[in-house]
């Protein structure tokens, strides 16, 4: 199986994810990318020393999501919901691999996820078409107006389905210190034992 992690900028999150993978299995086959990362940026000095301290090398160059990087990955796991949503309303043609990387390592939640997939993959649809027949005819205050009311049943509907959601994030440690990253890297841990068991 083909894992690509998904966070914001990869520079800790998901490459800490791939290094934790790759030590305690490693012969995985497994990538790390960001929603929003600059190409090759070092990792963040704090998932380095936290990795360190649990003899685990973390030497990683940050690459950003791209069409080719989701067709090498059978799955792909993100950080947070958010970043699931970012990559569904980006890439909507790989809508099947994505998953939290809590959410595939649980069954709860499983049918509220393929509902939630289908009605943001409908929203980005429609919005993109309303604003592909209107643009040229209205202002952009007139549009976005117009647009917030041919959306807002979905809206609606995508946030009760949310709100329905057990919080599926890994925690972001960004900012903080040696103790907030080691956490984060503990959290990780035990959803990695998780998914290797899932692997097997």
């Amino acid at each position: 199986m083909k894992i690509l992690f998904v966070c914001t900028g990869n520079t800790c999150r998901s490459p800490m994810a791939e290094a934790l993978l790759k030590h305690k299995l490693p012969n995985a086959n497994v990538k790390s990318a960001g929603v929003f990362a600059a190409k090759n940026q070092r990792a963040s000095q704090q998932a380095i020393d936290v990795l360190a301290q649990e003899d685990i090398m973390l030497d990683h160059q940050s690459s950003p999501v791209t069409t080719e990087i989701l067709n090498w990955a059978d799955v792909v796991l993100t950080m947070t919901t958010d970043h699931k949503k970012s990559l569904i309303m980006q890439f909507p043609d790989f809508q099947e691999k994505y998953f939290t990387l809590k959410e595939f390592v649980s069954e709860a939640d499983k049918n509220v996820w393929e509902e939630l997939k289908k009605r943001y993959a409908d929203y980005a649809e429609k919005r993109s078409a309303f604003i592909h027949e209107n643009q040229h005819k209205l202002d952009n205050a007139t549009l976005n107006e117009r647009l917030r009311e041919h959306v807002k049943e979905d809206v609606e509907v995508i946030r009760q389905l949310e709100k329905s959601l057990i919080n599926y994030d890994i925690s972001d440690p960004f900012g903080g210190d040696f103790e907030i990253y080691y956490e984060t890297m503990k959290e990780l841990d035990t959803y990695i034992e998780l998914l290797i068991k899932k692997m097997k």
